[in-house]
């Protein structure tokens, strides 16, 4: 079973506008609204991909009712903790000739509620896979990523960790199965400028010197690179297409990544490229990837 966590999820409004002028009233061409955070996004692309999996994190208040509502109406299974205070925040994400993004805060997640969360985690097994995606909310222990890996070592579980440079350096001891910087972040990592592809594999390959068992890096425009725990790489061209939307793109690369793992039977060729069809995919749509989508992209690159 495929688990994923989410420790802030959202209501993101979205919106369109032809412009945005600040000061003044402006008025959108097209809105609408999703449920948010990396987490859900995977597992909303692996539902549509055909593969189940159950989301983790917090909910609280009207907002945080509606987040799982509509999550569930896209056919997904959620086992959220549900807060007693406060609401889940709304992301406004204005897409006009620049994208800006206005993201909510969210509630306080008590002691309490954190040791639910662990609970959670414990039913997880051998053979599970864990996705922690994103940020960690000024109301949770910085360290709550080491928490959970350190609390699931040796179990056999595969964990996919999609942060951000501190938190992703702070559990490489841990030997995270796959992790998924993009090229800058994880220039970040070393305070570096990447320029080159050498220079990217190199310090991917550092990641791994660290503990990461295997490491994807995403570069936008210029495709990706995959670098596996036996050894082996692979390279790919960013697919064609008009960047529509790059919401989620990320996450949806976590999630292609792991259906072609589960469809190949273990295959990291048909992993990498299943990710780099998905990713590509929602960054192509106004909404996450379909399965139509990722196949006709797949066509053109692997």
């Amino acid at each position: 079973m495929i688990y994923t966590v989410t420790f802030n999820p959202s209501l993101d409004y979205i919106l369109r506008l032809d412009d945005l002028t600040r000061g003044e009233i402006n008025r959108a061409t097209y809105e609408n609204i999703l449920p948010g955070g990396k987490g859900l996004n995977v597992s909303m692309v692996l539902k549509n991909l055909g593969h189940e999996s159950r989301a983790l994190g917090f909910v609280a208040g009207f907002t945080g009712e509606a987040v799982e509502k509509q999550f569930k109406s896209f056919g997904c299974e959620a086992d959220f903790v549900h807060l007693d205070e406060g609401f889940s925040r709304i992301n406004v994400k204005i897409k006009a000739k620049e994208e800006t993004e206005i993201n909510g805060q969210g509630p306080l997640i008590p002691k309490a509620a954190q040791n639910a969360l662990f609970q959670k985690l414990e039913t997880l097994k051998d053979g599970d896979t864990l996705v922690l995606a994103g940020s960690i909310p000024n109301t949770l222990p910085d360290d709550i990523y080491e928490r959970i890996m350190e609390r699931l070592a040796h179990r056999g579980i595969r964990i996919v960790v999609d942060a951000t440079k501190g938190l992703l350096r702070k559990v490489l001891k841990y030997g995270p199965w796959l992790i998924k910087p993009n090229n800058h972040e994880l220039g970040e990592m070393f305070d570096t400028e990447l320029k080159t592809e050498k220079d990217i594999l190199a310090h991917a390959k550092k990641l791994q010197e660290m503990g990461a068992k295997n490491v994807l890096i995403s570069m936008a425009g210029d495709g990706a690179l995959f670098l596996t725990e036996t050894g082996e790489s692979f390279r790919s061209p960013a697919p064609e297409g008009t960047l529509v939307n790059s919401v989620g793109a990320g996450d949806s690369m976590v999630a292609g990544f792991l259906a072609g793992f589960a469809e190949s039977g273990g295959s990291w060729e048909r992993a990498f490229f299943m990710g780099v069809a998905t990713g590509s995919a929602s960054a192509f749509s106004e909404n996450l990837a379909t399965r139509p989508e990722v196949e006709a992209l797949l066509k053109t690159i692997g």
